[in-house]
């Protein structure tokens, strides 16, 4: 690459890939890291490798935001088929069950996933990256050895079907992180007695990011030089967050840990228990929490960001 085309050593900031299907989540950081040059890297919500749409790649001090992007809800589109049930409760799988007769009509189907709504807890799927004794439970699966089922808590919202036709059904649902669709769809096809198996997914939203802000893989190793204006600032990924400017003695004492009294140019929104501090020239410094000290509002440094 030319001189004048070459990347920054490191971008802070959020970048929004729209996952092609067939690549783990984690190869498409890595073509990030090592094809253009950002190092510093990690993501926000897993996708399987037979998912595609909006991936949250997080690059340099974004890093740092990981924890309060992973909090925020989903919103799929998918489409599983009735009639068969495999192993990974996905096409990807072996099949270990085929349903022969007749399959439910539209109205049960569409009761069936209304009746995602208000699910609270759900067993991970055999086949994941969910850990057991620090090893992945699909490297256990594959090897034949036993784990604990492991459950956890989910809150679903918003399921209804878009369209059926014969076997195959097409959904939209919205999710709190960490939710396993197919794991719904396996449940779905338990439930009605037939079977079902998710054979395409798309993550359409990952708060606060919709996948008309995502850019594909392919076209951006194609074109590197778009990267620059794709990186959004840190302070897109926390929208609802007030931005606070800091400098002179101020940045000084953010900058060491001490803590701001939250009055005068300081005072908190109402209703808004954290803020962004940023520099003169709107740099974000660093995520700050609303506490209490001596009886008085203060503004604490949960993470720095510079």
């Amino acid at each position: 690459m030319p001189a004048a085309m070459r990347l920054p050593a490191q971008l802070d900031g959020i970048l929004v890939l729209d996952k092609p299907r067939g690549p783990s989540s984690a190869k498409c950081v890595e073509a990030v890291k090592f094809e253009l040059g950002q190092k510093k890297i990690g993501h926000a919500g897993t996708l399987d490798p037979m998912a595609q749409g909006v991936l949250v790649v997080l690059l340099g001090q974004a890093t740092k935001l990981s924890g309060f992007l992973l909090a925020g809800d989903k919103v799929y589109r998918g489409r599983f088929e009735l009639g068969r049930a495999t192993d990974t409760y996905d096409d990807l799988g072996e099949v270990v069950a085929r349903h022969d007769g007749p399959l439910p009509g539209r109205e049960e189907v569409e009761a069936a996933v209304a009746a995602w709504n208000g699910v609270a807890r759900q067993e991970v799927p055999p086949y994941s990256a969910a850990k057991h004794q620090g090893a992945p439970l699909y490297k256990l699966a594959r090897a034949g050895k036993a784990a604990p089922v492991k459950v956890k808590d989910v809150k679903i919202s918003q399921a209804a079907v878009l369209s059926r036709d014969a076997a195959w059904v097409d959904f939209r649902v919205r999710v709190s992180s960490g939710t396993y669709i197919r794991s719904l769809v396996h449940s779905l096809g338990t439930r009605t007695g037939v079977g079902a198996v998710l054979i395409e997914l798309v993550r359409e939203y990952s708060h606060p990011f919709g996948i008309d802000q995502a850019v594909g893989l392919g076209e951006l190793l194609d074109d590197p030089a778009q990267l620059t204006r794709r990186v959004l600032p840190l302070t897109a990924a926390l929208p609802g967050w007030p931005s606070l400017v800091v400098s002179g003695e101020a940045e000084r004492a953010a900058r060491q840990g001490i803590w701001l009294a939250a009055e005068g140019d300081f005072a908190p929104d109402p209703g808004h228990a954290n803020a962004f501090f940023v520099t003169d020239d709107g740099a974000p410094l660093a995520l700050a929490a609303l506490r209490e000290k001596d009886g008085k509002p203060m503004w604490a440094v949960a993470r720095g960001l510079w």
